[in-house]
């Protein structure tokens, strides 16, 4: 059997999404100064618009992924189940909505 298999795959995905996470809260220049990036980058004090879109796009496809969950499996699904993911879709639409409209506001990157 191998390791590398969807599950395991999705658990270290989640647990090295984790770890990244919190290193970049609670230890935010060491990871910084490890990465080569400003703190204000890793911190997501200072965030670049072009950053602050993928991260929009990126919650788009997650939508797009909730509904393509539920359009598949709607018929095994549970009326809780689907409430959930429903809720949860909205939740990440409304994010991505707020995070593109703030990405427009912050100042283009200047050409180098």
């Amino acid at each position: 059997m191998s390791y590398f298999n969807l599950k395991n795959s999705l658990v270290i995905d989640a647990i090295t999404c984790s770890i990244l996470f919190l290193a970049c809260v609670f230890a935010t220049a060491p990871v910084a100064a490890l990465l080569g990036l400003p703190t204000g980058l890793v911190s997501a004090k200072n965030p670049s618009r072009a950053l602050a879109n993928l991260i929009a796009i990126g919650n788009l496809g997650w939508v797009a992924a909730s509904f393509a969950v539920l359009a598949t499996f709607a018929g095994q699904m549970s009326w809780t189940g689907v409430a959930i993911l429903i809720v949860q879709a909205i939740v990440v639409l409304e994010l991505a909505l707020f995070e593109a409209k703030g990405a427009a506001a912050l100042p283009r990157a200047a050409a180098a």
